[in-house]
């Protein structure tokens, strides 16, 4: 069965958001697909992926580099379920839903409230599905992440 978290974004950008994931994506031994369409918005993740804060360095690449197929975390502009690093986890980081993030074990929808509308559809058709567990995270004023409505 398919996992999809949404992750609301009220507070914090995604590339505040996506290293705190990848990080535990990391610790857990598995590996992480992010993808937005926007280069722009990939080489922000890519620069919070180095960056965030000193000590946090997280092993990470852009799809069709020479060295994907090592890289824990690949950064792409598609979706392709057969992903050259073998993640079995992706990141929809442009907020975008692609019908083939289900092909994963888990997807992370992150979406701010330029994308509302769009995760509200999304979330009504993955829920009536019966083959996919669907969660909803919301942060409060300091950041913290909870479930729930």
């Amino acid at each position: 069965m398919a996992r999809v978290d949404f992750y609301r974004l009220t507070r914090d950008p995604v590339e505040r958001v996506l290293p705190a994931i990848a990080t535990r994506i990391l610790d857990a031994g598995d590996r992480l697909l992010i993808v937005a369409a926007p280069a722009m918005q990939r080489q922000a993740i890519d620069e919070a992926l180095w960056t965030l804060t000193p000590a946090s360095f997280l092993p990470h690449g852009a799809a069709g580099s020479p060295d994907e197929a090592i890289e824990p975390i690949l950064i792409a502009g598609t979706l392709d379920t057969a992903t050259p690093n073998r993640a079995r986890l992706v990141a929809l980081a442009d907020g975008e839903w692609r019908d083939e993030a289900l092909g994963f074990d888990r997807t992370f929808l992150l979406f701010d409230n330029s994308r509302i509308d769009d995760a509200r559809a999304t979330w009504r058709k993955l829920s009536a599905a019966a083959d996919v567990e669907t969660h909803f995270w919301k942060q409060d004023d300091r950041g913290r992440w909870s479930e729930g409505p």
